[in-house]
């Protein structure tokens, strides 16, 4: 299936991927492993949730971890552009009947819940209260100085069907790989921010969340967080990395949290704000595609991701794998 042209004008105007919300078992865990270990700043706490931001970030949160029996994706954030956008936003799921829901969330202005048509929970708003620049203050920098949420990836049961929809959205793609045999998609970086992506798809039992990333400074700060991992009882939430993508050139390490939420730190990509960038091709048995250098993807991460609230995964459409058997 050709990738769809890009969509220059689409009926409302998103600005970039916002947040996420994360159920987790135990706070004080996930306290530990994101405060502590990682960086990120607490922006509020409470006896139920964490509302964390990244060193640059201006918006209140970037992240909330809420308290649950059991680990789930609640919801992924997107800023829209205006409360004018919001409202054609409105008219738009509804128009393709999907769910819409006017939901109050602290420290955000208008917000509504939809879902993708795969059921992947979604969330937008066009204010969130800001905070004052603490970019600069660096006697804050723990861990692996996390600067800004940068991306989510998402486990699709059809590629190419998410693509044509987020691509009505807006969304661009970078890079993609594509099954020859077949022609279908199995995987494709889409974005709106300028950056690789701001959110992928990769085929598989979804929809699941495979990963949520944060771009750090340097290479330099993913080994200061490996080193720190491996000495305050974290050296098994490591899971693949470091090394470098072939797509989006970044440098990369895959952690998991204490509830097995997968975390990508993630820095050294490159910038894509030319609306007519064409996209980057790579055949599917490329090795490199995924890792240009570094040891090759564990099976976890081609099978493991979180399960979204509310929704249930199905077997993907897409049989191709690059998985080669032994």
């Amino acid at each position: 299936m050709a990738l769809p042209q890009p969509n220059l004008y689409p009926v409302f105007n998103i600005v970039r991927l916002s947040h996420v919300e994360l159920a987790v078992t135990d706070l004080a865990k996930s306290r530990a492993f994101y405060v502590d270990t990682l960086g990120l700043q607490v922006t509020d706490e409470t006896s139920g949730a964490i509302y964390l931001r990244a060193m640059e970030e201006r918006g209140h949160h970037c992240i909330v971890l809420r308290k649950a029996a059991t680990p789930e994706a609640r919801e992924l954030g997107f800023k829209v552009f205006s409360d004018e956008d919001l409202d054609k936003a409105e008219h738009f799921f509804r128009g393709k009947g999907l769910p819409v829901e006017w939901v109050e969330r602290p420290y955000q202005s208008r917000t509504f819940r939809t879902r993708d048509p795969h059921g992947i929970p979604l969330e937008f708003y066009s204010k969130m209260e800001r905070l004052p620049p603490i970019h600069q203050k660096y006697a804050l920098y723990r861990g692996v100085k996390p600067l800004r949420i940068d991306h989510f990836n998402c486990f699709s049961p059809n590629v190419d069907e998410s693509v044509a929809f987020y691509n009505e959205l807006g969304f661009r793609v970078t890079e993609y790989t594509q099954d020859e045999e077949t022609g279908k998609l199995w995987a494709a970086w889409t974005h709106r921010k300028g950056g690789v992506h701001d959110i992928a798809f990769t085929n598989g039992f979804g929809p699941r969340l495979h990963h949520v990333a944060f771009w750090v400074p340097t290479p330099l700060n993913i080994i200061d967080l490996l080193d720190l991992m491996a000495t305050t009882g974290y050296v098994g939430n490591i899971e693949r990395g470091p090394g470098r993508h072939g797509i989006s050139n970044a440098f990369f390490l895959y952690i998991r949290d204490p509830d097995n939420h997968r975390i990508e730190i993630y820095c050294s990509d490159y910038q894509t704000v030319d609306p007519d960038l064409e996209p980057i091709k790579w055949d599917l048995k490329d090795p490199q595609r995924q890792t240009l250098w570094g040891a090759p993807a564990p099976r976890s991460w081609f099978e493991e991701g979180s399960v979204f609230a509310g929704v249930e995964p199905r077997k993907a459409d897409l049989a191709a794998s690059p998985i080669v058997a032994p």
